[in-house]
């Protein structure tokens, strides 16, 4: 179901003319380009419109340089409405990418595997799965006989162990890992690699921050990355089993050849730019939309501090699902975790719609 818009002006938008313009339009330059080439995404989403493709030629030529121009490509290009959710105002949480010790073999210190994609498991796109299949199940394996199964789940993989790619300290350094969709591992020897996201068994995604705070573990106040962490290796045996409550499970490829100044690269096939792109419902939403987001979150430091900016339409995840939901990449590194583990927030959203697209 399409979600509920109802229009507005930039005018009425509170800290759109403070804004850095300039550094948005070059965040969505990076989902221009795919748009224009027609690059297929690594996790494709709702189609882009023609008058997107439009405007992610407009962008690249010719080449903005100020901030004043920006703003302008921005007021003439696109409209704004306002996202009314049907349940309650729009959330927002944050994501990062860890930046972790790993090795290629199994050691005393690093205990757990990171797992390649298996050859047997097939992949849906998110709206297009056999019928039989249960709702929201997205991965299968293909049988002996040419049929398909839904793929294991998490605890499964986890017995099996099969094709792992490095190993990382233990089970909750590899969750988190999938949870971020990415990761950058360093090795003994000072290299350097990235993991990057290839494909998930396509169970269901189910938090288990939530369960822990339904449970009355942790209280929803003091839910934070770090929080999560500790509960989960207080007792590993109990963690483990926590962390298999969620079903869902991702695959890895590394990569060697990286520009470790750029960030990851997204469901939409682009890098990554910190607290210029979010990860939205693709079932709902195009890559390369823009969005403006009114909040109140410790976006910079632990104080909540207004967070009123321009956002691209980059990437997805298992648990963005809703118009009005999004999840902040805050970059990578532990300062990064810090701050991405703090935000369970309510927020304004706004979406940017090509002008001459009917909402």
């Amino acid at each position: 179901m399409r979600p509920r818009l109802e229009p507005l002006d930039f005018e009425s938008l509170a800290g759109w003319v403070d804004d850095d313009h300039l550094a948005a339009l070059r965040a969505f330059a990076r989902s221009a380009r795919a748009l224009a080439a027609g690059q297929s995404s690594p996790r494709p989403a709702r189609s882009a419109s023609p008058e997107l493709i439009a405007n992610a030629h407009a962008a690249l030529c010719p080449e903005i340089a100020a901030n004043l121009e920006a703003r302008r490509f921005f007021e003439t290009r696109f409209r704004p409405f306002r996202i009314v959710p049907e349940n309650g105002g729009g959330f927002l949480t944050g994501y990062y990418e860890p930046c972790v010790p790993a090795s290629t073999v199994e050691t005393d210190k690093l205990r757990w595997p990171i797992l390649a994609r298996p050859a047997d498991l097939v992949t849906f796109s998110f709206d297009v799965a056999p019928v039989e299949f249960p709702k929201g199940v997205s991965g299968a394996r293909r049988l002996d006989d040419g049929s398909l199964v839904p793929y294991d789940d998490r605890a499964a993989i986890e017995a099996e162990r099969r094709e792992p790619i490095v190993w990382v300290r233990d089970a909750v350094e590899a969750f988190l890992i999938q949870v971020q969709g990415s990761a950058q591992v360093e090795f003994p020897d000072r290299r350097r690699a990235r993991l990057a996201y290839d494909g998930r068994n396509g169970l269901p995604y189910t938090s288990i921050g939530r369960i822990l705070i339904e449970e009355g573990e942790i209280a929803e106040g003091d839910m934070s990355l770090a929080s999560l962490k500790a509960w989960l290796r207080q007792d590993s045996e109990r963690g483990l089993a926590m962390m298999r409550c969620n079903r869902s499970f991702v695959f890895f490829k590394l990569v060697d050849d990286f520009d470790p100044e750029l960030g990851p690269i997204a469901g939409a096939g682009v890098p990554l730019t910190p607290l210029r792109s979010i990860a939205v419902d693709r079932a709902i939403w195009a890559y390369g939309l823009p969005f403006w987001i009114d909040a109140e979150l410790p976006w910079s430091d632990e104080t909540s501090r207004p967070f009123r900016r321009l956002m691209i339409a980059q990437d997805t995840g298992s648990a963005i699902v809703g118009a009005a939901r999004a999840d902040i990449f805050f970059g990578s590194g532990d300062a990064a975790g810090a701050r991405a583990g703090a935000i369970r927030h309510r927020a304004g959203f706004i979406v940017l719609l090509p002008r001459g697209e009917e909402p």
